[in-house]
């Protein structure tokens, strides 16, 4: 082979696979992330949780958040237009003997119960000694310091030599007098009660309609001005995403989501407004993982806004649209996690892996939302939707959103998409070399393409590459994406070892498709 490209299908450091979000794809399209970051494949097969697993972390701290069973949940199997479809549910927290109940624990109180006061004083103001021989403390005698109960009155000691009978009319005074107040306060509480108004919400009119426009920078702006340019692109076996380029009918979606479609099959696209069209493919690129159809009798329709992925910045807010599990027009948000990710994907069984020089997100992306936009604050299109990350994922399933998506970056994904409508091919950028990864880090040089790009700046077999311009290269997949991020005919120094450096000319080849 003349194209950059690795020897041996297991993941390299630094990159993980991923699978296809694409509904109702092959299990071929899920892939599970590198053995040495998540855990070993038979450690984990045995219910052994490796370091920095999910499951080892879940016993770790299972003193904390519960036991790992209490937050498990049966995975939901997708695939649209299947029978079967969504066939799991989600394993609900804090449910079990052992689950964590949640919240802050209140300090206990220890010790005696209150404050300590003052011993009580006689009518002399002299504190008052305990009689010797006692059993029990004479209630008109302090014995000192005492404690109460929290929100308790301290207790009254009555001087000696008062008239008991004055105390006791005093007494009985002022219960006649509290009695009556009693009374004459509950009927009058009464009455008010009665004559106050009652209140129901279901009387109220309903507030005016908002007229005003969404806030600049919004979500929702974003959405109002994306959502018509969203479609959903159906072929034989599920569906998946895409947006328009061109009033008449050009959309740009990914390959793995129009594979079924590649030898005539049927396919459809359908509009937010419901409208469905026939489609046809106008060329497409697995290695690239893009691929531009085309609606049949249409006219008249919004078109995206492409914007530029080497403006983005990590932490920047992104909003994603898509169709996943056959929710057409839906809208997910999130920020921009890591720029010029490697990330090897899954294609059909049978076709060639590829490796995305990915923008990666937290924003939710689902089998469906493959081919769709992820576009900035400004509704511009940075990248298009391709992959994410399935832990645990099986032959017989796919897997959800975990927070961990990929798209390949629109700056990227412009020149190609051009290429295949006006000529319904691509080409690839290639440095003219067969790598794989070198055991101390970098890329392995295997073998060099007579009269390519490497062979003419003096790249040998046996060679480490351990950058790309500014760019470190631990593995070979990283190697392969920032080929892949360039243009051909672009001018970029490699670092070799440690110390060497070389300037190489980028060169290409027509893609190849299978």
């Amino acid at each position: 082979m003349t194209s950059t490209g690795t020897a041996g299908g297991a993941p390299a450091p630094g990159s993980p696979a991923a699978g296809h979000p694409h509904t109702g794809a092959p299990a071929a399209w899920e892939r599970v992330g590198r053995p040495d970051d998540f855990g070993s494949p038979a450690a984990q097969a045995a219910g052994q949780p490796q370091p920095g697993s999910p499951a080892a972390w879940s016993a770790d701290r299972s003193d904390d958040f519960g036991s790992p069973a209490a937050s498990q949940g049966a995975a939901g199997q997708s695939g649209t237009g299947q029978a079967g479809a969504v066939q799991g549910g989600a394993g609900l927290p804090a449910t079990g003997p052992e689950a964590w109940q949640g919240g802050f624990r209140h300090p206990e109180h220890t010790g005696p119960y209150g404050v300590p006061h003052q011993a009580a004083q006689d009518h002399t103001g002299s504190p008052t000694p305990t009689p010797q021989g006692s059993a029990q403390p004479d209630p008109h005698v302090s014995s000192g310091r005492y404690y109460l109960p929290p929100n308790s009155a301290p207790t009254v000691l009555r001087p000696r030599g008062r008239n008991k009978v004055t105390a006791g009319v005093a007494a009985l005074v002022l219960a006649v007098g509290g009695l009556a107040g009693g009374v004459g306060g509950y009927v009058g509480y009464q009455a008010a009660e009665d004559a106050r108004p009652v209140t129901n919400a279901l009387n109220q009119a309903p507030p005016a309609h908002q007229t005003s426009d969404a806030p600049e920078g919004s979500i929702e702006q974003v959405a109002q001005k994306v959502l018509p340019t969203v479609v959903q692109v159906q072929v034989t076996g599920g569906a998946g995403s895409g947006f328009t380029l061109s009033s008449d009918g050009l959309v740009l979606t990914n390959n793995h989501v129009v594979e079924a479609a590649a030898d005539g099959g049927p396919m459809k696209v359908q509009l937010q407004d419901g409208r469905s069209f026939d489609a046809r493919i106008v060329g497409r690129d697995p290695s690239s993982d893009l691929a531009v159809v085309k609606m049949e009798d249409v006219s008249g329709l919004p078109t995206a806004e492409l914007g530029n992925s080497g403006d983005l910045k990590i932490g920047q807010q992104v909003v994603a649209v898509g169709s996943p599990f056959d929710l057409n027009g839906t809208v997910t948000s999130g920020i921009v996690s890591s720029l010029n990710r490697p990330v090897r994907a899954g294609g059909q069984q049978g076709t060639p892996d590829t490796v995305l020089n990915a923008i990666q997100t937290d924003a939710a992306i689902n089998p469906g939302n493959s081919g769709g936009p992820l576009v900035n604050m400004r509704g511009q299109v940075v990248g298009i939707n391709s992959a994410i990350y399935s832990p645990n994922s099986s032959q017989s399933s796919q897997g959800g959103s975990v927070g961990i998506g990929f798209a390949i970056p629109i700056d990227q994904a412009r020149r190609t998409a051009k290429e295949l409508s006006e000529t319904g091919k691509a080409t690839q950028t290639v440095l003219g070399v067969q790598v794989g990864d070198a055991p101390d880090g970098g890329a392995l040089v295997r073998d060099v393409t007579a009269g390519g790009a490497a062979e003419a700046a003096g790249i040998k077999t046996g060679d480490v590459i351990t950058k790309f311009g500014d760019r470190p290269v631990d593995s070979s997949d990283a190697l392969v994406a920032a080929v892949r991020s360039r243009a051909p005919g672009e001018k970029v120094q490699l670092t070799i070892g440690k110390e060497r450096t070389v300037d190489v000319t980028l060169g290409s080849q027509p893609v190849e498709i299978r």
